[in-house]
C-alpha cells in the first residue's frame, strides 16, 4: 500500500513540475491539485491585484476570491473593487471584516495602529484571513519576487500549516506585469497616479518617490514589511492578545 502524500512532498513535486509555468498553468494546477470548492483567492484588490485576477478569471472566474476589508480602507480601494469584478466578471468575491468583538475590545478608539501595527494588522487582517481559510485546503495570492524581501525567493507552490499556498505571479517581472495591464486593458486603481506604487490601509500607506522600491510606502519608517497574512501558519490570535 502506498503511504499518503505528505504537504511538504506535494509541494516539492509540484514546483518540479511548474518549474517553467506560466501563471495561469499555476492556477490551473492548484485548481486540479485542490478538491473542488476547496480552494480560494486572496487578493487586496490593489495597485498589482487586477493581473492575478486577469489570469484567475481566464482559468476560472468561479473561484472563491477573498478580500479583506479592514476598515481602514481607502474609498478608492473600495471602488476599485468592485469595478474589477465586473471587468472579469468574477463570481464569487467575498468580504471578510475584523470581528465586532475584537475590534471594540482591542481598537475602541480606533488607534491601535499608532502603537502597536502587529496587532492592528492581526486583528484586521490575520486573524479574519485565518478563520475564513479553515474552509479550504489551498489559496492563491499574488506575491512577487521582484518585490524583494522576503518575498525574492518563494517558490510557486509552499505549505502554510495545512495548507497549499500557491504563488502563480512569483517569477513575474514588473515589465511582464505591465504588459498584462496594457494586453488586458484592465484599469488601474485610482490611487496609482497620485504617487501610491502599492495600497494597503489609510494609516499606513504613503506615496512613493521615483526609485524607491514598489512597497517603500508601506508601514514608512518602520522595520515592518508585512502585514503577517504570510505567517498564517501560526495558531489563531497567537500575539495580538485576542
Amino acid at each position: 500500500m502506498t503511504e499518503p502524500e505528505t504537504l511538504p512532498a506535494s509541494a516539492a513535486r509540484l514546483n518540479r513540475t511548474l518549474s517553467s509555468a506560466s501563471p495561469a498553468d499555476v492556477i490551473a494546477t492548484a485548481a486540479r491539485s485542490i478538491a473542488s470548492g476547496r480552494l480560494a483567492v486572496v487578493s487586496s484588490f490593489g495597485t498589482e491585484s487586477a493581473v492575478l485576477l486577469k489570469y484567475v478569471a481566464d482559468v476560472d472566474r468561479s473561484l472563491p476570491v477573498l478580500f479583506l476589508d479592514t476598515g481602514w480602507l481607502f474609498d478608492e480601494t473600495l471602488t476599485y473593487r468592485d469595478e474589477l469584478v465586473r471587468y472579469f466578471g468574477l463570481k464569487d468575491v467575498r468580504s471578510l471584516k475584523p470581528q465586532i468583538e475584537l475590534i471594540e475590545r482591542r481598537d475602541p478608539a480606533r488607534d491601535l495602529w499608532l502603537n502597536d501595527t502587529d496587532s492592528c494588522c492581526h486583528i484586521r487582517k490575520v486573524r479574519p484571513l485565518s478563520d475564513a481559510l479553515g474552509a479550504f485546503d489551498g489559496w492563491i495570492n499574488g506575491r512577487k519576487r521582484f518585490h524583494g524581501g522576503a518575498r525574492a525567493n518563494i517558490t510557486y507552490v509552499e505549505t502554510d500549516g495545512r495548507l497549499l499556498k500557491f504563488n502563480p505571479l512569483a517569477a513575474l517581472t514588473k515589465a511582464a506585469l505591465d504588459e498584462v495591464f496594457a494586453s488586458s486593458g484592465a484599469p488601474r486603481h485610482p490611487l496609482e497616479k497620485m504617487g501610491f506604487s502599492s495600497v494597503g490601509c489609510m494609516p499606513c500607506t504613503s506615496r512613493t518617490v521615483a526609485g524607491e522600491d514598489t512597497r517603500a510606502g508601506r508601514w514608512r519608517n518602520s522595520s515592518r514589511t508585512e502585514c503577517g497574512i504570510h505567517r498564517i501558519g501560526e495558531p489563531a490570535g497567537a500575539g495580538c492578545g485576542c
